[in-house]
């Protein structure tokens, strides 16, 4: 993973993940390890790692799942703006790409900082996934009424197809985006970041876990950044005698959200707070504007490309592989070589994937994509040069 100026925290796409190599892990420290060392292609093989881990049992008659997720994409980034809709007042909240979750109380936030103020009665939310949900909590914090449309409920949304990272990743284009947007994502970075943290636990499924990223061998006499940014603790450049991958790596921890478990719960709150749930397609402004609440919140991911015309909106498909749960899988790994790819530890199974697919828009799972990211992860598991006694990668 490459690190970022100062003026671009977390603002990295999937694809830049991948290619940039990534890798993580907090691991099980298992003294008295055996296992044999990999010889890497320049070098003698390196001692024995301090550190073992248990490998990811990846192998096809493991898969419980394969899913694909389209992210809603947009280049100049997601938009959180105000405009009149008749005689209503309509406040966007869409356009996250790859980040839908991690910014989702941030932007959600914006949003209603934007729409609440100087308002007087209900609201209405479109969409149910995480930032129609996280938007309708907010609303309902500040005191106001709130109903969602939406043409599915949990768990039938996109989000609920998310990895689950936080992590901002795949979410614009560096060259496309104003400095107002620029701030914008810095405050929703910094709201998201804090109020997940007050939400660790069992009951929204967020949790902390060491991630380890695949990183290039440093040149020699080449300084070596010594810390990440505020929304990555505990960062810094492993050793090659301090971990079991066969790359280089750097690591950092990061939350986890289970999407089910999360979205699951985030409606049960709409819901205990008084708010109304709507399953309806509104198919144009004309459909929006006749609703009976005054101030709309606009949460409808991908589908606001056809029901306001936002053509700079498109998905980029991600395809996941989900295996059988393994719960001492306690790290998340990305990394480049061997195809690369990323895994994350959920309850629910290890979530496998890599795929960056830009505006295609089938929702099919693809039977070669499945074959190439178990490939790509078997790769990587069987080849840890250290494994605790009595664990196999298949």
């Amino acid at each position: 993973m490459l690190l970022l100026s100062a003026a671009d925290p977390l603002s990295i796409t999937r694809r830049r993940l991948i290619s940039a190599g990534t890798v993580g892990a907090a691991g099980l420290s298992l003294m008295g390890c055996t296992g044999a060392a990999v010889r890497s292609a320049s070098s003698a093989a390196p001692p024995a790692p301090s550190l073992c881990l248990p490998p990811v049992k990846v192998s096809r008659d493991r898969v419980i799942r394969e899913i694909v997720g389209l992210r809603p994409y947009r280049a100049s980034g997601f938009v959180v703006r105000a405009e009149a809709l008749g005689a209503k007042r309509l406040v966007h909240n869409y356009g996250h790409g790859g980040a839908g979750i991690t910014l989702s109380w941030g932007t959600s936030k914006l949003a209603t900082q934007l729409g609440l103020q100087g308002h007087r009665g209900p609201v209405a939310v479109l969409g149910a996934g995480v930032m129609g949900l996280t938007t309708a909590r907010l609303a309902q914090e500040a005191g106001f009424p709130v109903t969602v449309y939406a043409e599915a409920l949990p768990p039938e949304t996109t989000s609920n197809i998310a990895g689950g990272q936080w992590l901002a990743t795949g979410h614009y284009d560096r060259g496309a985006v104003t400095e107002a947007w620029r701030a914008q994502f810095r405050s929703a970075t910094d709201y998201a970041y804090r109020r997940f943290q007050l939400l660790v636990g069992d009951d929204y499924g967020v949790r902390w876990v060491t991630q380890y990223f695949e990183t290039s061998p440093t040149p020699p006499g080449a300084a070596v950044p010594s810390r990440g940014y505020a929304t990555q603790p505990n960062w810094r450049r492993l050793q090659r005698q301090e971990h079991p991958f066969p790359f280089d790596v750097r690591q950092h921890q990061l939350m986890m959200i289970e999407p089910g478990r999360f979205l699951r719960r985030l409606m049960q709150d709409v819901q205990i707070a008084g708010g109304k749930f709507v399953v309806r397609r509104l198919a144009s402004p004309t459909e929006v504007a006749a609703l009976p609440e005054t101030l709309v919140f606009n949460c409808t991911g991908l589908g606001a490309r056809e029901l306001f015309g936002d053509k700079d909106l498109y998905p980029i498909r991600g395809q996941l592989v989900i295996l059988l749960p393994q719960p001492e899988i306690d790290y998340a790994l990305g990394f480049q070589s061997h195809g690369g790819g990323y895994m994350f530890p959920r309850s629910d199974g290890i979530v496998l994937g890599g795929t960056h697919d830009e505006n295609e828009w089938s929702t099919t799972p693809d039977p070669a994509v499945t074959d190439r990211i178990i490939v790509s992860h078997q790769q990587v598991f069987r080849t840890l040069r250290c494994r605790p006694s009595g664990l196999t990668s298949a």
